[in-house]
């Protein structure tokens, strides 16, 4: 089947770990297409490497085998500047401590068009602006980054991302530190921001309930294989309830979640 339709797409894709010593296999035979418009989850236990694949997906990590195509051109084809103009990463990693407005830490995503200088041009800050509105965060815009809360501070680096303006958005872990409240928000934003810009947003998470009620497709990795496909498809072939090996974790098909025995 052609790839030419994907923004993202994997062929016979192995991901792990190579020392002098020895190959560390993750995963392998691993076949994803990620199209436009869709908000897709990649779920699955702890340690099984969620963080790897999208590592693997955004260019910080080379394959062990296979290919990642963005549009349709080898990952490794691309340089820094090029792969930054196409896809965006948002990590959970802590920032280095400086005295940022939220403004300025948005604006940061316009670093893959300025110029050496960086000094922002019409386009820039009408991407920054678009961003902001788009997020919903006007209103700290003129706060410093560290003075916000962890909800707030996700959005921001979701505006960041969005200020890039990259067909493919990729979020390692958005809602680890939020409460219920704003894991909904959040994921529903990321739901509204793929269906309205026609963007690809990727994110993997823990909360699988929440992903299997608002994710147009999921990606679940369990240690035998790596499938795509609808959360309604993935449940009536009961590929979540191979997802845990414990047998006081049930989901309900029914119910759409899972239920604790």
């Amino acid at each position: 089947m052609s790839d030419t339709k994907y923004l993202l797409s994997t062929c016979n894709l192995s991901i792990g770990y190579k020392s002098k010593s020895k190959v560390d296999v993750i995963a392998s035979d691993i076949n994803l297409n990620l199209e436009s418009g869709k908000l897709i989850s990649l779920i699955g236990e702890n340690g099984i490497g969620k963080s790897t694949l999208l590592r693997t997906l955004s260019g910080l990590k080379k394959p062990l085998e296979g290919a990642v195509l963005l549009n349709s051109k080898n990952l490794k084809e691309y340089d820094q500047i090029d792969l930054a103009q196409n896809l965006s990463l948002v990590l959970t990693e802590k920032l280095p401590p400086s005295n940022l407005t939220v403004f300025e830490l948005i604006a940061l995503g316009r670093q893959p068009y300025t110029n050496w200088i960086g000094k922002l041009t019409e386009t820039d800050l009408e991407q920054i602006n678009q961003a902001i509105t788009l997020t919903q965060i006007e209103y700290l815009a003129q706060k410093k980054y560290y003075e916000i809360s962890d909800g707030e501070f996700q959005n921001v680096l979701v505006a960041r991302a969005l200020a890039q303006d990259t067909s493919i958005i990729i979020l390692d872990e958005p809602s680890t530190h939020l409460d219920l409240f704003h894991k909904v928000a959040l994921f529903k934003l990321l739901k509204k921001l793929a269906s309205e810009s026609k963007k690809c947003i990727l994110f993997s998470t823990h909360d699988i309930d929440l992903a299997i009620q608002l994710s147009d497709e999921m990606i679940v990795m369990t240690s035998e294989k790596v499938v795509q496909d609808q959360p309604c498809n993935l449940i009536s072939k009961g590929v979540f309830d191979r997802l845990f090996k414990d047998e006081n974790i049930k989901f309900d098909s029914e119910k759409g979640r899972f239920m604790i025995r």
